[in-house]
């Protein structure tokens, strides 16, 4: 029994170091009401998504850089499909994207992508970015990492979806908030928050 816990306490210990290493935002981030980065990525159906084609048909999308193997990322997965399945009729499109190093991180390959997807009877699109290159020029740095889209394309909010991990400590549904703002046309407020969750998993350079 001691052994288990302290098993179970050197496991909550690193990933505390893990998620506590994205707390802090990077030197440079996207500017809220500047044009966000657009992009076509492959969905785990086999189909292509166009993040231009997706806001001619609704008033708000949101992309959230998500991974298979953050427990951060998974406990959001649920959160993630009721607001989707809220936000809908309202306009909004939901996306899920995963960026990680597939290679040094096997959970977060297409296939497994596939298979969460299937599993969580997601209804939004998984998309997946092998090159790095949307999560590079969103300057995402975490999973969940959560950017907010306006109609026009322009960024109305990046940051966490709530403040807990725990759904039921919730206080603050940042990410509800900003998009009942956008749909009533006004500015997010917060427009920003701080990003908690496991680092993106870059590519080494060969």
């Amino acid at each position: 029994m001691k052994r288990t816990f302290q098993s179970i306490a050197v496991g909550f210990f690193a990933m505390a170091l893990v998620v506590g290493a994205c707390a802090g935002a990077p030197p440079e981030q996207l500017e809220i009401g500047k044009p966000a980065p657009s992009f076509k990525l492959p969905n785990v159906d086999g189909k292509t998504v166009d993040s231009a084609e997706l806001l001619k048909t609704n008033k708000a999308l949101v992309v959230v850089f998500m991974a298979n193997h953050c427990p951060v990322a998974v406990a959001y997965q649920d959160r993630l499909i009721e607001i989707q399945k809220d936000y809908k009729e309202r306009g909004v499109a939901v996306v899920a994207i995963s960026s990680n190093d597939a290679e040094a991180y096997p959970a977060d390959s297409f296939e497994n992508m596939k298979k969460r997807a299937e599993e969580k009877k997601y209804n939004f699109p998984f998309l997946y970015d092998e090159s790095q290159e949307v999560a590079r020029n969103f300057r995402a740095t975490c999973t969940p990492h959560v950017f907010v889209i306006d109609a026009k394309g322009n960024l109305a909010y990046r940051g966490a979806v709530d403040d807990n991990q725990d759904p039921k400590k919730v206080k603050n549904t940042y990410l509800r908030d900003a998009l009942d703002a956008v749909l009533a046309g006004k500015p997010a407020s917060p427009a920003t928050t701080k990003q908690v969750g496991c680092t993106i998993k870059w590519k080494k350079e060969k």
